[in-house]
């Protein structure tokens, strides 16, 4: 493209009545012809997004008659991020996947540019195609390569927002939480806050719902948490506390609220099985590591399970690496040697306290017996 068209383009858009988008214009001209292409790519990053180019035909033209002539000489990444505005308004949308591919080929250089083109491609596949096998392909390819990446990247919030709906969508609860948590933490100061209430309800019920997941307290630390605070789902808080803490008697109690919601009531066995994980869990973790020998009669009084079921319940969270620790079945009892770490409520951290109190006492006891023996010893 000759330096006369684009002048000549410019030229044409700064005619424009509106007076701001004008002197918008002559600003990109300035820079243009003085070659700052960084501060270029600055300037048209907020430019595109001006309400008056909100249009597919003007930023097409603004792409071809302008940021093409100088594409190869600004920052690759940045240019992805300008034409990303630029594709979210092609009607066409396989056109657009296509012009993607184009765009890739140009930034390949950069590989932080070449992942962005992915999941915009990705974004695509999802929202407008619904091509679900070509998302989970992107998904799946850009996975192990973000995880490596070594530090977190402007990517990684986008690519985690795009597989989290990606998880949503197809009903993989425990994904959806997982990548929605490693999605907000690395945007939630991007993350629209009118959008919190939503998103937090969705992870409070993949929290309950995901195979697998029984660090709940991960989610009730998190600031989004308190945006359901005032809405019709304020329950959810509570009932995650529950679980958190396998309160089974909460968790009843709370029965003719939770059980409203269709996707809750349907796995109430599964809910079950897992807040009856989670209160064992939490029996081992109140006890001193010295007295971790829990009697089948206890934990069938703190699950209410039958006791025939204790020692079935017992097998799950060993084979599921909840804790350790060995089933002595003549005796009725099991002897814990571990319970996997959480993150742990005002109340945990509290009991964990008081237990290290009682662990320094007792040492402190044990160094005072040895050192009034080693007295005897040494003067007789």
């Amino acid at each position: 493209m000759s330096q006369t068209a684009v002048t000549n383009y410019l030229n044409e858009q700064k005619r424009t009545t509106d007076k701001e988008l004008a002197a918008e214009w002559g600003v990109l001209e300035e820079l243009y012809n003085e070659k700052l292409y960084n501060e270029l790519t600055i300037k048209l990053d907020s430019f595109v997004k001006n309400p008056n180019m909100q249009n597919e035909q003007v930023l097409m033209q603004l792409y071809t008659n302008f940021i093409q002539s100088f594409e190869t000489k600004i920052n690759p990444f940045g240019l992805v991020e300008i034409l990303s505005v630029v594709i979210s308004h092609m009607s066409d949308k396989k056109e657009a996947v296509n012009f993607i591919d184009k765009v890739k080929e140009k930034v390949k250089m950069c590989d932080e540019a070449v992942w962005l083109c992915k999941v915009l491609q990705g974004q695509i596949y999802l929202e407008f195609l619904e091509d679900l096998d070509s998302t989970k392909k992107i998904i799946e390819e850009l996975k192990d390569t973000l995880d490596e990446a070594g530090n977190v990247t402007p990517v990684h919030g986008k690519y985690y927002l795009l597989a989290s709906q990606y998880y949503r969508l197809i009903g993989h609860h425990a994904e959806y939480y997982r990548t929605s948590l490693q999605f907000l933490g690395c945007s939630i100061e991007e993350f629209p806050k009118d959008q919190w209430p939503q998103q937090a309800f969705f992870l409070g019920l993949a929290a309950l719902l995901g195979e697998g997941i029984y660090n709940i307290g991960e989610l009730l630390s998190h600031e989004i948490i308190e945006s359901l605070v005032g809405t019709e789902y304020e329950w959810l808080i509570e009932l995650l506390k529950a679980f958190n803490s396998g309160d089974i008697g909460k968790f009843d109690k709370m029965k003719p609220q939770w059980s409203k919601m269709a996707d809750l009531a349907a796995q109430e066995t599964k809910l079950r099985q897992k807040i009856s994980l989670l209160c064992l869990m939490e029996m081992t973790f109140k006890r001193p590591a010295n007295n971790r020998t829990i009697t089948f009669a206890e934990i069938a009084e703190e699950t209410r399970l039958p006791l025939k079921e204790v020692e079935l319940l017992i097998m799950k969270a060993l084979a599921q690496g909840l804790v350790r620790g060995a089933i002595d079945q003549v005796s009725g009892v099991v002897n814990m040697t571990w319970v996997q770490p959480r993150v742990l409520n005002r109340e945990q951290v509290s009991s964990m306290a008081n237990t290290l109190e009682a662990w320094i006492q007792s040492i402190t006891s044990m160094e005072q017996l040895i050192e009034s023996r080693a007295s005897e010893i040494l003067t007789n």
